[in-house]
C-alpha cells in the first residue's frame, strides 16, 4: 500500500522543490472527499496533477514558485507538480499518472521517473537538484544521512572498536574528490583542508556499511549484539528512511525530513481533497518550512523558519539535544494525570518532565528585542546540516560554530578573536584578528539574504553567518522566525560594567584560566540529561526480529523510497529483538570533563550498555556483563553541549565544592555500591544470613559494576570508565587540574575553631550570621591578613 503524505506522499520534498503533486489516491479508503476514478482527457489535459488535487496548498511562495509553474506549463501541467515529481500530468487514472513520465516529456529534460517523495535524498539530484546543485551529494555524506559517530561510540561501548578510527556508517561511501571542501570561502576550505590532514580518523575518506550480525556466531561473541542494537534502535535516525511510526516521529525522508512540517500526531491539516485526515502520518500542509522569505499557515497560524520539535523528530535520544532544548528530559512516571485520570501520552516513545529550557529558547525580553526564542537554525549553518562534501567521523567535526563567534570574550569582540578560537585542540593558534566578511558564498544566496550593514559575523571556521552582523560594535542576529535580536557582547559588558553580578565579573574577567581553558557551557549549561545505566537485553531466540533500518536505508528503489516507506509498517527486519531501561536518571550539576578540543565541558552518560545476550538456542550467553574498550569499562562518559544555556551560570561551589563535578561521582560515590554482589531482599539474622530457603534476588548481581555509574575517576587517580570514544583528548579532568580546582571542606578553615570556645568568642559575633554577612566577614578577615602581610 502506498503511503501517501508521510512516506510516499506528495508533501515530502527537499527545499525548493515545489510540489503541487501528480497524485492520485489508489484506494478510496483513503480518500476524504468524493475523487472520481477516472478523469477525462480535456480536464487532465487542462489541469494536469490538479485536476484531482485541486485545493492542495501552493508549496511556496514567489519567483521560486513562478518559476516551477512556468516550466510545468511546458510539460502541460501548469501547476508544475511534474518538475519535481515526475509521472504523466495527462494521466486519466492513478495508475496513468504515477507509473512515469511519458518519453516526449522525458526528451524535454523532464524527470525520468515517478517520484512520489521528491525529497528522497537518493533522487534529490535529479528533483531540487535542477536548482539546488551539489545539496544532495553533499547530505549523502553528511552525519545526518551516515551517522557514523553514533556508530563508532556505540561499537565502542560494545567491545567491539578497538581504536578512535571511523570505519562503519549506514551505507558504503567514498570521498572521491579529496579532503578540501566543496563549498565554502577560501579561509573555511584551507582550515578544513588542514583540519582533516590532522585528524583523519574522525575525518575518514570511506566508510563502510555496518554488517549485519551473524546469528551463529552470537553464543561466542555476545558483544556482536551490538551490532543489532544499532541497527534495529539507534539508526532511524538518518534522513536515508523516513522514521518509525509513532507519535512525535512523523516526517519526511532526505531534505523532507526538515523542510516539509509534520505535526507531533500525524495528521494532514491541509485542503488537498484526496488525503484522508483521520489517518496518521501526514505532513501537517503542503508547504515548504525553510528560512524567513517562505511563510507557511496552518488555519490561522503563519510562521517562518523550522520549528524546533521538527528537529527533535530525531534529536530525542542520543545527545537529546533537542529537547533539553525545549527544556524537556525523558522521565518514567508520566504525571500529572489529564482530566480522566490517564498519564501523559508518549512523545518520542517517551514521557517528559519540564525542567528549564534553553535561555535562547526562551529569549525573555532584553532592552529592545522582542519576546521569542531562537530556532535550532539560526545558530547552526548549513554546513552544519548538509555537510561540506567531506566525510565526518564525529559531530565536532562537522559543526563549525562555537558561542564565542556570536559573544566574543571579555577582552575581544568577535571579528577581533582568531580563526580556530574555542577549538584549538592544544595548539597555539595565530594572533590573527578573524574580521568580518561583506559578502556571501554561493551556497548560501539560497536562504533569505540580509543586509551585511558593517559585515557578516565569521563562523571559528572561517564561514560567514549569513544572518548575523555587526552595527557598530553591536552584533545583530536575524532569525528565520521573523524576529531580530541583539546579542549580549561580552567585552562590551566589560567596557561597560554591566555585569549581571558581581559572580560573573570575577568568573570571566579575574579567573583568566576560566575563558582560556573552558567551554562557556562549562557554567553556562544549566543541566544534562543523565540517564545511567543502559541495560539491554538483545534476545535472538524463538525466531524474534525487529526492524533494521540499516536493511532498509538500503533497500531503496529507483524512485527513491526505502521499505520503510509503506503505511502501517517499519519495513524490513533481522534477527533479534532489543528491550532496554536505565538504573537511574539525574539532571542537576552534570560531571566535568575534558572534550575532543581539549576545553573542559560538561559530561553525560554516554552509551553505558549493560548487555544481557540471549542467543538463538535460548541459552543466555552473557548476562548483565559490561563490555572492555581500549579505555576501561564500556560504561562511557561523552563530553556534550548540552543546549541548556541560562543567564545565571552554575555557582563556584557546584564545581569546586562537588565531588561529582571533579568525576569522583555522587557525594565522592560513596552510594549505589554493591552491586556486583546483587541483592537478595528477604527475612535475615542481625549478621546478615538469610532465612528462608526460597528466595530469589531483589536485584540480580552486575558483576564488574564495583563503583557508581556516576563515578569516572578515584582520588587514587584511577580512572575507572572510558569517557569519550571519538577523540584523542577527551578524558576525565587531569588529576592536577582536579587539585587546583578542588576546595571541599574550606568550612572548616575557620569553623575548626569553634572547638576553642576563648579564641571563638574573639572572633564571633553571638547571634545568627546571614550569608552576606557572613561573606563580609571573611573579606575582612582576608583584608586583615594581607595587610598584616604588608608590614615590615
Amino acid at each position: 500500500m502506498i503511503r501517501f503524505h508521510g512516506r510516499t506522499g506528495i508533501g515530502t520534498v527537499l527545499i525548493g522543490a515545489v510540489l503541487i503533486g501528480a497524485l492520485w489516491l489508489l484506494s478510496s479508503a483513503v480518500a476524504t472527499a468524493a475523487v472520481p476514478k477516472k478523469v477525462s482527457a480535456q480536464l487532465a489535459a487542462q489541469k494536469g496533477c490538479l485536476s484531482c488535487h485541486e485545493g492542495i496548498e501552493r508549496f511556496t511562495d514567489g519567483p521560486m514558485q513562478e518559476t516551477i509553474e512556468a516550466m510545468g506549463a511546458d510539460f502541460n501541467d501548469p501547476g508544475g507538480c511534474v518538475i519535481c515529481h515526475g509521472g504523466n500530468p495527462a494521466g486519466q487514472t492513478a495508475e496513468e499518472a504515477h507509473k512515469g513520465t511519458p518519453a516526449d516529456l522525458k526528451d524535454a529534460g523532464g524527470p525520468q521517473l515517478f517520484y512520489p517523495d521528491p525529497g528522497s535524498v537518493w533522487i534529490a539530484q535529479n528533483t531540487c537538484g535542477q536548482c539546488h546543485q551539489g545539496y544532495a551529494e553533499r547530505l549523502q555524506k553528511a552525519l545526518m544521512n551516515t551517522e557514523a559517530g553514533k556508530l563508532q561510540g556505540n561499537l565502542w561501548s560494545w567491545g567491539l572498536q578497538k581504536d578512535r578510527k571511523v570505519v562503519y556508517g549506514n551505507y558504503d561511501l567514498k570521498d572521491e574528490d579529496g579532503p578540501t571542501p566543496v563549498v565554502g570561502t577560501d579561509a573555511y576550505r584551507k582550515y578544513m583542508t588542514a583540519m582533516v590532514t590532522a585528524h583523519p580518523d574522525q575525518f575518514p575518506s570511506e566508510m563502510q556499511q555496518i554488517p549485519e550480525v551473524d546469528v551463529e556466531a552470537v553464543s561466542k561473541h555476545p558483544n556482536l549484539a551490538g551490532i543489532t542494537y544499532s541497527r534495529q534502535q539507534c539508526q532511524r535516525c538518518h534522513v536515508g528512511v523516513t522514521g518509525r511510526e509513532k507519535r512525535g516521529d512523523f516526517r519526511g525522508t532526505g531534505c523532507s525530513a526538515c523542510h516539509v512540517p509534520y505535526g507531533n500526531e500525524g495528521f494532514y491539516e491541509g485542503n488537498d481533497p484526496t488525503i484522508n485526515k483521520e489517518i496518521p502520518g501526514k505532513l501537517l500542509v503542503h508547504r515548504m518550512q525553510a528560512t524567513r522569505k517562505s511563510t507557511v499557515t496552518v488555519h490561522d497560524v503563519s510562521y517562518t523558519g523550522i520549528p524546533t520539535e521538527s528537529c527533535n523528530s530525531c534529536h530525542n535520544r542520543g545527545k537529546r539535544i533537542g529537547v533539553s532544548y525545549q527544556g524537556l528530559m525523558e522521565f518514567p512516571y508520566g504525571s500529572p494525570y489529564d482530566a480522566k485520570g490517564k498519564k501523559q501520552p508518549k512523545l518520542h516513545t517517551k514521557k517528559y518532565l519540564f525542567i528549564k529550557d534553553d535561555l535562547h529558547h526562551q529569549m525573555a525580553s532584553r532592552p529592545g528585542n522582542p519576546r521569542g526564542g531562537l530556532l535550532c537554525q539560526d545558530c547552526h549553518t548549513s554546513i552544519d546540516m548538509h555537510g561540506d562534501g567531506n566525510l565526518f567521523g564525529t559531530t565536532l567535526a562537522q559543526v563549525e560554530i562555537e558561542c564565542s563567534d556570536c559573544h566574543g570574550t571579555p577582552s575581544a569582540y568577535p571579528w577581533e578573536l582568531p580563526l580556530g578560537y574555542g577549538e584549538e585542540f592544544k595548539e597555539v593558534l595565530a594572533d590573527t584578528p578573524r574580521g568580518l566578511s561583506d559578502e556571501l558564498p554561493d551556497y548560501m544566496t539560497f536562504a533569505t539574504v540580509y543586509e551585511p550593514e558593517d559585515g557578516y559575523l565569521l563562523t571559528t571556521r572561517g564561514n560567514p553567518f549569513g544572518n548575523v552582523v555587526k552595527r557598530g560594535n553591536k552584533v545583530i542576529l536575524h532569525s528565520a522566525s521573523g524576529l531580530d535580536f541583539e546579542v549580549p557582547v561580552l567585552k562590551q559588558l566589560a567596557i561597560d560594567d554591566t555585569w549581571r553580578n558581581l559572580n560573573a565579573k570575577v568568573a570571566m574577567t579575574s579567573v583568566t584560566k576560566h575563558m582560556e581553558s573552558m567551554e562557556c557551557y562549562a557554567c553556562h549549561a544549566d543541566w544534562a540529561p543523565q540517564c545511567y545505566g543502559c541495560h539491554i537485553t538483545v534476545d535472538y531466540s524463538k525466531g524474534k526480529t525487529d526492524v533494521d533500518w540499516i536493511a532498509n536505508a538500503n533497500s531503496r528503489q529507483p524512485n527513491g523510497l526505502t521499505a520503510d516507506n509503506a503505511l502501517g509498517t517499519n519495513g524490513l527486519t533481522s534477527p533479534g529483538k532489543v528491550s532496554e531501561t536505565r538504573s537511574y536518571l539525574r539532571w542537576e550539576t552534570p560531571t566535568l570533563g575534558i572534550n575532543g578540543e581539549g576545553r573542559v565541558s560538561p559530561m553525560m552518560p554516554g552509551c553505558q550498555v549493560i548487555t544481557t545476550v540471549i542467543d538463538k538456542n535460548g541459552k543466555t550467553v552473557a548476562q548483565n556483563e559490561i563490555w572492555m574498550t581500549p579505555e576501561g569499562k564500556g560504561l562511557d562518559h561523552a563530553a556534550v553541549q548540552p543546549h541548556t544555556a541560562g543567564r545565571q551560570a552554575r555557582s563556584c561551589e557546584s564545581c569546586h565544592d562537588n565531588p561529582k563535578a571533579l568525576g569522583y561521582g555522587i557525594e565522592d560515590g560513596r552510594f549505589l555500591k554493591g552491586y556486583d554482589k546483587g541483592f537478595v531482599v528477604d527475612l535475615e539474622t542481625a549478621t546478615g544470613d538469610i532465612i528462608p530457603g526460597r528466595t530469589q534476588f531483589q536485584s540480580q548481581p552486575i558483576p564488574k559494576l564495583d563503583h557508581d555509574l556516576s563515578q569516572i575517576v578515584t582520588r587514587d587517580d584511577v580512572q575507572l570508565v572510558s569517557v569519550g570514544s571519538h577523540w584523542p583528548l577527551t578524558g576525565p579532568l587531569p588529576a592536577a587540574m582536579r587539585k587546583k580546582m578542588e576546595r571541599s571542606g574550606l568550612c572548616m578553615g575557620c569553623h575548626q575553631n569553634m572547638s576553642d570556645p576563648e579564641f571563638w568568642a574573639k572572633v564571633n559575633t553571638p547571634g545568627w550570621v546571614n550569608n552576606e554577612q557572613h561573606r563580609a566577614v571573611m573579606n575582612r578577615a582576608l583584608r586583615a591578613y594581607g595587610a598584616s602581610r604588608s608590614q615590615p
